[in-house]
């Protein structure tokens, strides 16, 4: 059971989560998982898994309306990504739980960082803001939608930081629609892989509850923020770079863990 102090640091986390949010769209995700196990102090790695994930979709949520209302959204884009995702999460989350939850987080930072290479190499790449999802590009997003449902539930996240790179390879939509974009399959993963874990009793009800207030009140400034970077190339080089420090830092904790 955690104390008053630890409770205000998962509010705490909960502001930087809804603020990296609001920013990158997957950034959230990648930190609310190591913020509960080695901040908080969460002392399941299931149960933080299945608290962050319901946290990171609520979150999600109140960034979707905050990038509808800058107009970043493509809907029918996240809708048909959504609706593939959901099945892999729920696929993939029923494997998760099966698995040691220090190797999970181990094998978590591997699949960061090869995303994180793969979004420096892109970053130049301006994008069609126009792209549309239709019949013709319709299988190449329900692909990538299911792919990333997969690992969004087998890893315990929103799924953001797969989303976003799975959008932009998808369509070609700039990197910014794809922030906005992606909180409408991250809302859904995250509920989905929360769902399977409460059932489980892995959620942590009073922690995810502090969390989602921090969360909500970040999420404002970072979506403010993400519209201003997202001209130049900036927004994805900060969306890989805190890919690359936290898959680090995970590396060493749960080499630590597991050795």
């Amino acid at each position: 059971m955690l104390d008053s102090f630890h409770y205000a640091l998962g509010a705490l986390s909960g502001v930087l989560v809804g603020f990296t949010l609001g920013l990158v769209g997957g950034g959230g995700s990648i930190l609310a998982v190591p913020l509960m196990v080695y901040l908080v102090g969460v002392a399941s790695p299931h149960v933080a898994i299945g608290t962050s994930a319901l946290a990171v979709a609520v979150n999600a949520a109140t960034g979707l309306i905050s990038h509808a209302r800058a107009g970043t959204v493509k809907w029918r884009c996240g809708a048909m990504f959504a609706a593939a995702g959901i099945l892999g999460a729920l696929a993939g989350s029923t494997v998760g739980k099966a698995i040691d939850g220090h190797k999970l987080l181990f094998l978590f930072a591997i699949v960061m960082i090869v995303v994180g290479v793969v979004m420096l190499r892109g970053r130049n790449d301006q994008g069609d803001a126009d792209v549309v999802c239709a019949r013709e590009n319709a299988p190449k997003v329900l692909g990538f939608g299911l792919g990333t449902g997969v690992f969004s539930g087998f890893f315990g996240i929103g799924g953001g930081f797969l989303i976003v790179p799975g959008l932009v390879a998808a369509t070609g939509m700039p990197i910014i629609n794809a922030v906005g974009t992606s909180l409408v399959a991250v809302t859904a993963f995250g509920l989905t892989t929360a769902a399977n874990y409460a059932w489980s009793g892995l959620i942590d009800w009073p922690l995810a509850g502090v969390f989602i207030a921090g969360g909500i009140a970040g999420g404002v400034g970072g979506t403010l923020l993400s519209k201003r970077l997202s001209g130049n190339g900036t927004l994805t080089t900060v969306f890989a770079g805190l890919i690359f420090v936290v898959a680090a830092y995970m590396l060493w904790k749960s080499a630590a863990a597991l050795g």
